[in-house]
């Protein structure tokens, strides 16, 4: 059975809590953003700046890298190499620099070509430290299946943050086969999928370890359901990671800090309707009282 998630449980393991200026609190590369979707990056940018990351590079399509370095003055952003339809066909000759520096690196936000994703995460796995942890999310997750060389490079230092249906193409099953989230609740896809690739899953508000313990959210309204509130979750995990948490602790604040900004959003919206640009400012807030509360 999986232990619910709840302040008092995520007390006992206390965020690390670094002092000193920007460099302390580590910094965070997000790749992805093809030219239709530089928003998904944005968006996990801002979530691992909001949750206490000191430093953080976007990397995006080249064409939009200025308009979005002009959009977050706070990141910084580099190009991508691209196709003719703007989609990332790459790491390009700049990224090595970046891989250097990272101390969290998020692949996945805005991607929409495999093979141009699988390239930039062989680049990853090739040149960042291999102490630097990784968060997969969306198409990264999507071309993971079919790459056992990557699928090997990530065993044990990753988070992977699917939906359901990516759960179970993960693990070579029917997509139209997943039921309802928590319907699975005595074998949960998560715990599943992080046996099989050897990493922290989080999928459908459970956390699973590799053969070990998983966690489930006791929050959250099915208005998560919208448009970015998986780069969001993504960002968000990426900058706890940042912070010096564990892989399984990042995943659990992370899904539990996301659940309850959906519900505080949802009794001052509604529980539909709300934005996941939203969800990223409720994060700070959230944070400070599940330490507390």
């Amino acid at each position: 059975m999986a232990d619910v998630l709840s302040p008092a449980l995520l007390r006992e393991h206390p965020l690390p809590e670094p002092t000193g200026g920007k460099d302390a609190r580590g910094g965070v590369l997000v790749l992805g953003g093809a030219r239709a979707t530089p928003g998904a990056v944005l968006l996990a940018g801002r979530a691992a700046l909001r949750v206490g990351a000191g430093r953080l590079t976007l990397g995006v399509a080249a064409s939009v890298a200025g308009p979005l370095a002009v959009a977050f003055p706070e990141a910084g952003v580099l190009g991508l190499p691209e196709d003719a339809d703007g989609a990332v066909t790459g790491p390009g000759d700049a990224l090595g620099r970046e891989l250097d520096r990272a101390d969290v690196v998020v692949v996945g936000p805005g991607l929409d070509a495999p093979e141009g994703t699988l390239a930039l995460l062989r680049a990853v796995v090739a040149g960042a430290p291999g102490t630097t942890p990784l968060v997969l999310d969306a198409f990264a997750l999507g071309v993971l299946r079919d790459a056992p060389d990557v699928r090997d490079a990530v065993r044990g230092r990753a988070v992977l943050t699917p939906n359901a249906a990516e759960a179970r193409r993960l693990l070579g099953e029917d997509p139209a086969d997943a039921p309802d989230e928590g319907a699975d609740d005595d074998d949960p896809v998560a715990a599943r999928l992080a046996d099989a690739y050897g990493t922290v899953v989080v999928c459908a508000g459970v956390v699973a370890e590799p053969g070990g313990r998983r966690w489930r959210s006791s929050t959250g309204y099915s208005g998560l359901g919208t448009s970015g509130s998986g780069d969001v979750l993504a960002g968000a995990i990426g900058g706890l990671l940042a912070r010096g948490a564990t892989l399984a602790q990042a995943a659990c604040f992370g899904t539990e800090a996301h659940g309850v900004a959906g519900d505080r959003l949802a009794a001052a919206v509604g529980p539909l309707g709300y934005l996941a640009r939203e969800l990223v400012d409720e994060l700070p807030a959230v944070l400070v009282g599940l330490r507390t509360r």
